[in-house]
């Protein structure tokens, strides 16, 4: 079915009345987008920001009466542009676009639906789904670099906010003994659980659970990749559920914030140098301190 959008050129101040006047007048959904290359990487812990120009569009189903929605806004002065949304499965848009990514010399991240480019090497075969992590962000980049470059053979380990699993798979290919997953989206852990069977994965070698039934024993190595936010908040519990002498990876953090994240965990850790990509980085640390 084809769909109609209307799009409004707006500000800050405008933009949540302008959203609500789209829900009012029969939009199915409503998308806020940065109208003015002004990026917000992460926001302050309870802040839901908005950019200084913020573009509004309002997705419609094509039957709407176009006159009378426009009417409405110009009611308020506010104008904007109708367009016509092509027909599309958009749920499966991106695969066309999601190509295998090399992390190693040996340690391929490929979609599910292509065939590995170097079938001698760890391939690890994803389909994100719904959840978050694909490899192409720097953050999981970083991350799965880290770990190529690990000796994991017999070790368990702790991907904390899993996504889509691809940081505990990873581990799990390199050689981990076993894995939990831990994330706060019911979504991801079904992801994690349908990429472990994808790389043909014995059934009990990734175990996921929502933070507040995360066993409590502590493991050898700690991935983490969330926000610098919510990884400074998490610093005892995290530090708690790795063992003395065990490996921290964190990630999810840009330049100017490693310094507070760091901070947050050197009661306990002693860190390496951070790696960067882009304006992110990877904190990597070894525990010295219960």
């Amino acid at each position: 079915m084809p769909w109609l959008q209307l799009k409004i050129d707006s500000n800050r101040n405008q933009a949540e009345a302008i959203e609500d006047l789209m829900l009012a007048t029969g939009a199915v959904s409503v998308t806020l987008q940065d109208n003015a290359d002004q990026p917000i990487l992460e926001p302050a812990l309870g802040e839901t920001p908005l950019w200084l120009e913020t573009r509004v569009t309002g997705l419609y189903e094509a039957d709407i009466d176009t006159q009378a929605v426009s009417e409405v806004f110009t009611q308020q002065d506010i104008s904007g542009r109708w367009e016509q949304l092509e027909d599309k499965d958009w749920e499966r848009e991106w695969m066309k676009n999601y190509h295998p990514i090399q992390c190693a010399d040996d340690f391929w991240i490929c979609p599910s639906w292509i065939a590995p480019p170097k079938p001698a090497a760890i391939n690890l075969m994803l389909d994100p789904g719904l959840a978050f992590g694909t490899g192409t962000h720097p953050t999981t980049y970083l991350c799965l670099q880290w770990l190529a470059a690990q000796e994991l053979r017999g070790l368990d380990i702790i991907d904390y906010g899993c996504g889509s699993g691809i940081l505990a798979i990873g581990a799990l290919l390199k050689g981990a003994n076993k894995a939990i997953g831990v994330d706060i989206d019911p979504q991801a852990l079904i992801a994690t659980r349908e990429n472990s069977q994808r790389n043909q994965l014995p059934e009990d070698a990734i175990t996921v659970f929502l933070p507040e039934k995360c066993p409590q024993e502590a493991t050898d190595v700690m991935l983490a990749n969330i926000l610098a936010g919510p990884l400074a908040e998490l610093a005892p519990n995290l530090s708690t559920l790795t063992k003395l002498g065990g490996k921290l990876c964190l990630s999810g953090i840009l330049f100017n914030q490693a310094e507070v994240v760091m901070a947050a965990y050197r009661p306990w850790f002693k860190f390496d140098e951070p790696k960067q990509h882009e304006e992110w980085v990877c904190l990597t640390a070894t525990k010295i301190k219960n």
